[in-house]
């Protein structure tokens, strides 16, 4: 068996309470899930402000050492504090899978934030074969823009589901950078985005509570179909 996912003692340091954190692991692309290296001695530091190079940390893969940007550990305490855990960013990442079993390159994070929604995304493009996914230059109207090689991307967050607006910015934004574009939306779309996206065949996907993000249109059924 691989070595499982890490397990250290993390102290809050607003309100002293310790908590036991296990690191979480994603699928590298060799196929092998790995797990950022914690630090047993380090401190966690409590999350003040967000900013999306602050967000990622890299891990890298001990099978065949690929490093590739993933989430930053975060735990939040009962008292309301959202820590850092602390992470050996010299410690290649460690490995989940038994010798000789098969991993899927996408596997589901549940969603309970916007964060975790964003991460379901990047994991689902990455099993299309985009490994190179990074903040869009431009900003949505609504939601948080990616981009990889050849692709756009909107993850919508939001409570209502996506308009038809948004579909077509992110179809313009997608012809004007000579991109494919593919939407992802929490709480679903409009009637009439829809019809629009049947139009315009931009596939839009609903990311369900699991982590999974389910086609909801048949662009998106095509597309879904290349997935790893």
């Amino acid at each position: 068996m691989g070595v499982m996912s890490e397990t250290i003692s993390v102290c809050c340091t607003a309100c002293g309470r310790r908590h036991r954190y296990t690191a979480p692991s994603y699928p590298c692309v060799c196929g092998q899930p790995v797990a950022p290296a914690l630090d047993p001695e380090g401190s966690a530091s409590p999350v003040t402000h967000r900013a999306w190079d602050e967000e990622w940390i890299t891990v890298r893969c001990a099978a065949c050492g690929a490093g590739s940007p993933w989430p930053r550990p975060e735990l939040g305490c009962p008292c309301g504090t959202v820590l850092c855990v602390p992470v050996d960013a010299t410690a290649p990442g460690r490995s989940e899978r038994a010798p000789g079993s098969r991993v899927p390159a996408h596997r589901a994070v549940p969603i309970r934030t916007a964060r975790d929604a964003v991460t379901a995304a990047v994991l689902y493009l990455r099993g299309l074969g985009h490994r190179d996914v990074r903040r869009a230059d431009q900003r949505p109207l609504s939601g948080v823009g990616l981009a990889a090689p050849g692709i756009v991307v909107q993850v919508d967050p939001a409570a209502d589901p996506a308009s038809v607006r948004d579909v077509e910015c992110l179809w313009l934004t997608a012809m004007a950078e000579s991109a494919r574009c593919v939407y992802f939306s929490l709480a679903g779309y409009a009637a009439d985005a829809r019809v629009r996206a049947d139009l315009l065949d931009v596939p839009l996907f609903v990311l369900e509570r699991t982590g999974v993000p389910r086609p909801a249109n048949a662009s998106a059924v095509a597309l879904d179909a290349t997935a790893d």
